[in-house]
């Protein structure tokens, strides 16, 4: 594991190296990803400009949802959203080059083209939870307090095992980037709000086929102090680490069962 890190930070910082040539370029791209992702928050602000609730929950507490959600993708995004190209890899038959290599092809994909500009998505994410946490009406016990950080990391950990099992599916579907994009993307997009808003099924959808309600929806809930919707006993609003160890091992068993089956472009 200690290689496979440093393998990985080497890899990163040689293309973050390549990027810093073009320092203006660089700026230019971060405070644009940062503008596209701020267009999310101007979604929610309109919507409270007319309404001072939402499925229940007041504009800071939205906010909440809306930082730890965006934060734990931001960087799930930055460490592991290149792997969705292994479709291109395939395609290409470039990925024998990444097989032949003296690192391993995660490795490879999850640095490829590792771009600073994906952190602009931090800045409006980060500044959105650090006033939520401010203006939140809650008793801050140890435990709500421990749960913040701890939902971050669980967070996190659920998107990068989502990248890498929703990136799997493209030995098989060699098209199938824009079916990946709509888990990773769009479950970041609707954990950005609370749950209930897209009903029960939904909800239930989202806890127990693709389990983004563990991202921060649960552990949120012992936080602002509310009800589960769906009255889930209260183990599960700390599950999320449980469900992240369940999902990367789905995803390594996945990742290693294409790797067996890949059979190159014949060419």
């Amino acid at each position: 594991m200690v290689d496979a890190v440093r393998t990985y930070l080497l890899l990163a910082g040689t293309w973050l190296r390549a990027a810093a040539q073009y320092p203006a370029s660089m700026v230019m791209l971060i405070v644009a990803q940062a503008v596209v992702t701020s267009l999310d928050l101007a979604a929610i602000l309109i919507i409270f400009a007319h309404t001072s609730r939402l499925g229940g929950f007041s504009l800071p507490e939205v906010m909440f949802l809306y930082g730890t959600a965006g934060v734990s993708f931001a960087i799930a995004d930055l460490t592991f959203g290149s792997t969705e190209r292994l479709g291109e890899h395939v395609r290409q038959g470039t990925l024998d080059t990444l097989l032949v290599r003296p690192v391993g092809p995660l490795l490879q994909l999850a640095t490829e083209d590792f771009s600073p500009r994906r952190l602009g998505k931090l800045v409006p994410t980060g500044t959105v939870l650090f006033l939520a946490l401010d203006r939140l009406d809650v008793a801050w016990t140890p435990g709500r307090v421990a749960t913040v950080p701890l939902m971050l990391v669980g967070g996190y950990w659920i998107y990068a095992a989502l990248w890498v099992l929703t990136a799997t599916w493209q030995f098989a579907i060699v098209d199938g980037k824009q079916a990946t994009n709509s888990i990773t993307y769009g479950g970041a997009y609707l954990a950005q709000y609370p749950l209930s808003i897209f009903g029960r099924d939904v909800l239930r959808g989202l806890t127990w086929v693709i389990p983004l309600a563990f991202v921060n929806w649960e552990p949120s809930l012992y936080v602002l102090g509310r009800p589960d919707p769906l009255g889930l006993p209260v183990f599960f609003r700390f599950a999320s680490p449980l469900v992240a160890a369940v999902l990367s091992a789905l995803a390594a068993v996945t990742w290693r069962t294409g790797l067996r089956r890949y059979q190159s472009t014949g060419s």
